[in-house]
């Protein structure tokens, strides 16, 4: 069957996290998912907050996570729901099961629960309830309750199987005497997540839920209670999980995996949606550098794939490095130039202003050769102040190796550009290359160590564009002061 097309209903997905951390990977490309389903669709994409959890909820984790999102440019299309704000629904809903004889009252506490559960597996079972609490009398139950003692609603799984289409996986069935009658409502009257989740679901009018794989045995539950409810079911999504290169679980063991980590790296939002959005989807074609456009007009669920996803950072970095590429040069100055800053190379306001022409010139070089802003940062250091950094192998490759060859394919470059009557790349080529000549070498033997004494590095730019952009005075400057360093080793 199908699955490319929405439901009958307008399509109206949600993003449910829990605030009790960063907006982290997997959440991410949840919430791209879903958001990508509505756009494709035309559907209405939902943010719920599920703070049920007053101990470990907080303010500081859900701002995380909506700038997580507004990061990505995932939009909600509706006001915010907050699950805590829900609680007299819940209470209903769990009310109306009782009443409906949907659920029963569980008197059991849980020290009670805990010793048969160590009992059943000290017999090498599985823990299932045994209704002992369904069999109570009414006028006992009617007792205890007047009593005031504590207790829980339990739900009561009917006899037969629980079964649903997945838009993932195909046909998913679970029989239902392999499920525990669980509870929904705890003594506390506060709601278990399977029947907040589902009561949320129904008031939102939530049309297909698509999230983690790992909330397939939640299904099955949220599914009797659905139907208990006399609800109209959505269509359910169980997306794979994602792995580390290791093929485990991800986890901070695998390195960064809150996006704002990744944001802090420099990796751009449009890099990370393209990355997030091939975890566990296929576009096609062999697609693999898409803009957030493309990815809108492909996604159908048709793409998505059941196997577990592989977060490699290194293709992180790589496609990152694609899409700085892809960026206008005023994109690109936008987000080098602060980066720049940081970095004590230069202000800002100087590199957008008075020195924009030269600045573009300098970012045209670095851009295709950088994965991300701070890299760019990184290879621009060479081409201000007077002074460079040498690299201690590119030193040991190309200087000492051989010092006295060095200095002389120095000091040849260095009289070949003195002489100069323009600083141009028309002027500055025929001159290094006659240069070398004259020794008997080929160019790239004298490039090689005025590469170094340029940019401290044995890869940079081409030779003529980095001349360019450090000037005739900064560079004669540096291959002066690489000969004196020569120099003093030859003697």
């Amino acid at each position: 069957m199908s699955t490319s097309l929405p439901a009958a209903r307008p399509p109206r997905l949600r993003f449910a996290p829990s605030p009790t951390g960063s907006l982290h990977v997997g959440g991410a490309r949840t919430a791209l998912f879903n958001w990508l389903y509505c756009r494709h669709f035309g559907g209405t994409f939902l943010l719920r907050v599920e703070d049920t959890d007053r101990a470990r909820s907080t303010d500081e984790s859900t701002r995380a996570i909506f700038e997580g999102l507004e990061w990505l440019g995932l939009a909600w299309d509706e006001p915010v729901v907050y699950q805590g704000a829900n609680l007299a629904r819940h209470q209903a809903d769990a009310d109306r099961l009782l009443a409906e004889g949907a659920a029963y009252r569980c008197f059991c506490t849980t020290a009670e629960l805990a010793e048969r559960r160590a009992e059943a597996e000290a017999r090498g079972g599985a823990y299932m309830y045994d209704r002992r609490c369904d069999r109570l009398p009414a006028d006992e139950v009617a007792r205890r309750v007047a009593a005031g003692e504590p207790h829980t609603l339990r739900f009561r799984v009917p006899d037969g199987e629980t079964a649903w289409h997945d838009v993932v996986h195909g046909r998913i069935a679970f029989p239902n005497k392999d499920v525990d009658d669980f509870v929904i409502l705890r003594s506390d009257r506060t709601p278990i997540y399977n029947l907040a989740v589902v009561s949320d679901d129904v008031a939102m009018g939530v049309t297909l839920v698509m999230r983690g794989d790992d909330h397939i045995p939640n299904t099955p539950k949220q599914i009797l209670l659905y139907e208990a409810l006399g609800a109209e079911l959505p269509q359910f999504a169980h997306l794979p999980m994602i792995h580390g290169t290791d093929g485990k679980k991800l986890s901070k063991r695998h390195g960064a995996t809150a996006v704002g980590d990744y944001r802090h790296l420099g990796v751009l939002p449009q890099a990370m949606l393209n990355f997030l959005a091939l975890l566990g989807w296929s576009p096609g074609e062999d697609r693999e550098v898409i803009d957030v456009h493309e990815l809108v007009a492909r996604f159908t669920p048709d793409g998505l794939l059941k196997k577990a996803a592989v977060f490699d950072p290194q293709k992180l970095d790589w496609m990152n490095g694609q899409h700085l590429a892809r960026l206008s040069p005023d994109a690109v100055a936008a987000l080098a130039a602060p980066a720049l800053e940081t970095a004590g190379l230069a202000t800002a306001a100087d590199l957008l202003g008075p020195r924009r022409a030269w600045f573009d010139q300098l970012l045209a070089q670095l851009v295709v050769r950088s994965r991300s802003v701070d890299d760019i940062a990184r290879q621009a250091a060479p081409y201000f102040g007077t002074e460079v950094a040498y690299d201690g192998d590119a030193v040991a490759k190309h200087w000492r190796k051989d010092a006295a060859q060095a200095a002389a394919l120095l000091a040849a470059a260095r009289d070949a550009l003195a002489g100069l009557p323009e600083w141009t790349a028309a002027a500055i080529e025929p001159a290094l290359r006659d240069a070398a000549a004259a020794r008997g070498v080929g160019a790239g033997k004298l490039f090689a160590p005025l590469r170094v004494a340029l940019t401290g590095s044995a890869a940079s730019p081409g030779m003529f564009d980095v001349l360019l952009l450090l000037g005739r005075e900064v560079a004669l400057a540096r291959i002066a002061a690489a000969l004196h360093l020569l120099n003093g080793e030859v003697r």
